[in-house]
């Protein structure tokens, strides 16, 4: 396998693991790096010194390429910047941002800068700040996610018509089968979230690993559109969301009842009712916890036999 996303990164396979707030630690990182697939840290859910210790560990468990995602609404991003550039990290994922605001000076160091979007328009704005590449993120996606709600299946082909840098989709992945359709859609790479939270080396709670195993479809719903779009597992703080829609909440009321470390309690602490528990459609089809290098095996495999299958329709 052979493409743009393959050399840009220097991996084996064009699969990059996302950023995932409280799932996305050293031990994943490293686990799909080692496996041929690009491993990305989650900065967002990190004290500064936390991500330090966090990429030195990778280093340590990998000699083969990994990332760092950071979410621009972090509130310290001057220090995650620093830290980027002191460890000597030489791949970025930006998001939840403007991507003018730090790519320069993350190129002008050298480093190779991706930034994440879910429209047209972002993906055009990304494109014109310098990016090496592009993550389209479709509306299947678990976590925060675009106002548009466009599906992967029209957003890759879309962005793709109108941008030149390589193109990763995310989404709604993971499968093999789904891997080689978004790469039939024009796709170079693809970003696969959910799957790797149902890993072994993920860091995020084992009950919140055994929730997504459980999901069926129709067990996630993407809600807080006032605040920040989010698709979670419907719990009982979902309900609570959708309760106070029906008692007509403002933005103030929604705030309260959103309160504050709610994805930590849910993702990280384990908390399966209060918690805020972000994960992607795609989790109505897995079904069972692996490790990250199996993972990358049985979508490389599916990817092969499944283009394979195509030739011969």
């Amino acid at each position: 396998m052979q493409n743009q996303i393959i050399k840009l990164f220097g991996i084996q396979y064009p699969i990059i693991q996302g950023g995932m707030i409280w799932a996305s630690g050293w031990r994943l990182a490293s686990a799909v790096s080692n496996a041929g697939g690009l491993g990305v840290i989650g900065a967002g859910s990190m004290y500064p010194e936390v991500l330090i210790e966090h990429i030195k560990k990778c280093k340590q468990a990998t000699k083969k390429p990994f990332a760092v995602n950071i979410p621009m609404l972090y509130p310290d991003i001057d220090k995650l910047m620093d830290i980027i550039i002191s460890e000597d990290v030489k791949i970025v994922f930006t998001s939840a941002g403007n991507p003018k605001t730090w790519t320069s000076f993350l190129k002008e160091k050298g480093i190779t800068v991706v930034h994440v979007v879910s429209s047209i328009k972002f993906a055009l704005k990304a494109q014109e700040a310098g990016v090496d590449a592009i993550v389209a993120e479709g509306f299947e996606a678990g976590g925060h996610n675009g106002r548009d709600e466009t599906t992967t299946l029209v957003l890759i082909p879309a962005v793709k018509e109108k941008i030149n840098v390589p193109l990763i989709a995310a989404g709604g992945i993971a499968t093999g089968k789904q891997m080689l359709a978004v790469m039939v859609l024009g796709a170079d790479g693809v970003q696969v979230g959910s799957r790797f939270v149902a890993s072994e080396e993920a860091s995020s709670h084992q009950s919140f690993k055994d929730e997504v195993v459980k999901a069926k479809e129709g067990s996630t719903h993407l809600t807080l559109k006032e605040l920040a779009p989010v698709r979670l597992l419907k719990n009982k703080f979902y309900q609570d969301v959708q309760e106070a829609y029906l008692q007509g909440a403002s933005i103030e009321d929604l705030k309260k009842v959103l309160g504050r470390a709610r994805a930590k309690k849910g993702m990280f602490e384990g908390d399966l009712d209060e918690g805020e528990l972000e994960i992607g459609q795609v989790s109505a089809i897995i079904h069972e916890i692996k490790p990250a290098a199996e993972i990358i095996k049985e979508l490389v495999e599916d990817f092969e036999k499944s283009k394979s299958d195509f030739k011969n329709l």
